[in-house]
C-alpha cells in the first residue's frame, strides 16, 4: 500500500508480526494507492515498455516524493494470468532500457553502480526523460542518497553497491584425480559431480558448468564473480551429497571455508567435501588432512580475503 507520508504514532507502530511494515520496494502490480495521488505522482512513466522496472519507478517515486509504502502481511491479492499474450513484445532490450530509464530519472549518482555491474546498459538509449525529470522537480522530491540513508538503510549489508572481491573463483579441480567439479547447469536438488575438466580437452558443450565463485557471503555459486547464478553449494550432514540449493545468504548449510590444506570445510556439519573419482560422486565426509580426495584446487584465489574469512570470529 502507498500513502502520503505522515508520522506513525507510537501506539500504532509495529508490535505484532501481522502488523504492516515499511518496505523500500514493492511489486508494481500488487499494490493499493489513492487514485488521485497516483496521478499526482504522474502514474507510471509512459516511456516504460511492456513490463519491467515499474516496481522500482513507483517505489522510488512514492518514497522520494513524500509518501510511505507498507507491506500488509494479512492482505490478499488476486492475479489472473492470460492464456496468451494479446500484444506484440518487441525483441531486443526492453527490460534493460526500462531499468536504465528509471535509474537515470531517480537514482542520481548511484546509477554508476548499475553501469559497473551491467556495462552493456551504459550505451542504451532511454528515450526522452525531460518530462520525468521535470515531474521530479515539480514534486520537490528528495534525492536518492536520502532514499538509501533513510528508507533502504540496511540494503547495502545484503546487496553492496560494489561487489566485494571474491575469495576464490574459476574451476575447482580435485587433487586426487585431476577432474573438475561440474554442476551441469542444474537447479535446486542437483547433485554436484566430477567430470573431465573443460580446460583439459573435455568437449565444450552447454552441459558443462565448471566455473564457480567463492564470494563475500562465504558461499559457492556457479558462475564468474559478477555473473553468478542464484544457487549455492549445500550440504545437510557429514555424509550427505553436495547439492545445489537456492542461495539464502544466511550461511548455515551453505557456509564454507577454503583452508590452507586445500580442503573445503563445512562448519555446520564439521566435515569436508570429499569425492569418489571412480563413480564421480561428491559428498561430505569426516575431515582427513591426509586424504587427497578431500583436497581441491581453485583456479584463482585471493589470499587476503581467504585469510579474513578463516580468522573472522563471526564466520
Amino acid at each position: 500500500m502507498y500513502y502520503k507520508r505522515i508520522p506513525i504514532p507510537p501506539e500504532l507502530q509495529r508490535a505484532d508480526p501481522s502488523d504492516p511494515f515499511e518496505s523500500p520496494v514493492m511489486a508494481g502490480g500488487l499494490f493499493a494507492i489513492n487514485r488521485h495521488w497516483f496521478w499526482e505522482l504522474g502514474g507510471y512513466d509512459p516511456g516504460l515498455e511492456i513490463w519491467g522496472g515499474e516496481q522500482y519507478e513507483i517505489s522510488f517515486k512514492v518514497w522520494m516524493c513524500g509518501g510511505s509504502m507498507f507491506d500488509v502481511p494479512c492482505s490478499r491479492v488476486g492475479h489472473i494470468y492470460r492464456k496468451y499474450v494479446p500484444y506484440k513484445v518487441p525483441s531486443g532490450t526492453s527490460l534493460a532500457r526500462n531499468l536504465k530509464r528509471v535509474a537515470e530519472t531517480w537514482m542520481d549518482e548511484f546509477t554508476e553502480y548499475i553501469y559497473q555491474r551491467r556495462p552493456e546498459y551504459r550505451h542504451l538509449s532511454t528515450g526522452d526523460l525531460s518530462a520525468q525529470k521535470e515531474l521530479r522537480k515539480h514534486l520537490k522530491c528528495k534525492d536518492f542518497k536520502w532514499f538509501m540513508a533513510e528508507v533502504a538503510w540496511d540494503l547495502p549489508k545484503y546487496y553492496p553497491p560494489v561487489e566485494p572481491s571474491p575469495a576464490a573463483w574459476g574451476e575447482i579441480r580435485s587433487v586426487a584425480a585431476s577432474l573438475c567439479v561440474d554442476s551441469k547447469h542444474g537447479a535446486t536438488g542437483t547433485e554436484l559431480r566430477l567430470d573431465m575438466c573443460v580446460k583439459d580437452g573435455s568437449e565444450r558443450t552447454w552441459s558443462h558448468e565448471q566455473i564457480f565463485t567463492f564470494g563475500w557471503r562465504e558461499d559457492i555459486r556457479p558462475g564468474e564473480p559478477l555473473h553468478t547464478r542464484k544457487f549455492c553449494f549445500d550440504a545437510i550432514s557429514h555424509s550427505s551429497a553436495v547439492t545445489l540449493y537456492d542461495c539464502h545468504g544466511m550461511k548455515g548449510n551453505q557456509h564454507w571455508h577454503y583452508m590452507k590444506d586445500k580442503t573445503l570445510f563445512h562448519p555446520v556439519s564439521n566435515s569436508c567435501m570429499d569425492c569418489n573419482p571412480a563413480d564421480k560422486k561428491i559428498f561430505m565426509n569426516r575431515c582427513d588432512p591426509l586424504s587427497e580426495t578431500q583436497q581441491w584446487t581453485f583456479e584463482h584465489t585471493n589470499v587476503t580475503v581467504l585469510e579474513k574469512f578463516n580468522t573472522d570470529p563471526s564466520s
